[in-house]
């Protein structure tokens, strides 16, 4: 008989039910927030804690999209995200992602038992990717970046204060639309595309501030949304704090992320973020009594 399928195989959220929790893992030794690792078995071990303190995603990334973050090449994201998928695969049943804007690097990854694709450019950049991701019916996270010679040097991502947006929300969900169907041409599933507005990627902070206050609005793609504004740029403008400090600005963001319509949240402090999506999702979805234990 064939082997039962594992729990990330048969991962089915139900969307509106509550918010997942998508835990980062970053294999580079550049990252903007100060937490990346370039050993594998300490990246695994992170993913494993991320893992017992909430995490319901892990998400493995070999290239920093900081701003002003310098390109890899193939090989070395590939000796990067490899080994630490494998090692997650084999130690826990939660969905893995891989954070990539490479076909060659999501191909190695999914072989490697990842299951879900995040590209922080939409499927826009490499053709190749959304091929890939649709042959392996994989999930597809298409993050909105706006791609323009001006922004994609010399950084990948990241705080861009010169692009012109006439009206920003409007504008990510007509330029996501685009991503969904670039997804839906190369075959994937409509439901297995997720959608995320791109804070922080190619938008100042008056931008990124204006597309939370209006997330709400993305639910006319009908796609669930994740929102990734963990220790950023923007909440570090705000509050004048380093990434280091930034815990009590992220939570601020998630809670109203949740309660503008964000079903995953991409997060660093665990279990702090879990424990504020769980508090922010008993005020907006409603709350069932558990009895407190007394231990």
């Amino acid at each position: 008989m064939p082997d039962a399928p594992s729990a990330r195989e048969r991962f089915a959220p139900a969307w509106g039910s509550r918010t997942y929790v998508m835990g980062i893992v970053n294999v580079t030794p550049d990252s903007f927030s100060g937490d990346g690792i370039t050993d594998p078995s300490q990246a695994v071990a992170q993913g494993l804690a991320l893992a017992e303190n909430g995490a319901d995603i892990l998400d493995v990334g070999g290239e920093s999209s900081r701003p002003g973050g310098s390109p890899v090449d193939t090989d070395e994201e590939l000796a990067r995200v490899v080994p630490v998928i494998e090692g997650l695969h084999r130690r826990t049943d939660l969905p893995i992602s891989v954070d990539t804007r490479r076909a060659a690097v999501a191909e190695a990854a999914l072989a490697a038992g990842a299951t879900m694709v995040n590209d922080v450019w939409g499927f826009r950049g490499d053709p190749d990717l959304a091929g890939v991701t649709a042959a392996a019916s994989a999930w597809a996270i298409a993050v909105h970046n706006r791609q323009a010679a001006a922004v994609t040097v010399p950084g990948l991502g990241g705080f861009f204060p010169h692009v012109a947006y006439d009206d920003v929300v409007e504008e990510i969900i007509g330029e996501l639309h685009g991503s969904i169907a670039l997804l839906l041409d190369a075959g994937l599933s409509e439901d297995r595309i997720i959608v995320d507005p791109g804070f922080g990627f190619g938008k100042g902070p008056d931008q990124n501030l204006q597309l939370l206050a209006r997330l709400g609005e993305l639910k006319s793609l009908g796609k669930p949304i994740l929102l990734g504004t963990s220790r950023k740029s923007t909440i570090g403008l705000v509050l004048d704090l380093p990434p280091s400090e930034r815990a009590d600005g992220t939570a601020a963001t998630v809670a109203i992320g949740i309660q503008n319509g964000a079903d995953i949240i991409r997060v660093h402090d665990l279990p702090a973020m879990a424990r504020v999506a769980r508090m922010a999702d008993a005020i907006v979805r409603g709350w069932s009594r558990v009895e407190p234990s007394l231990g």
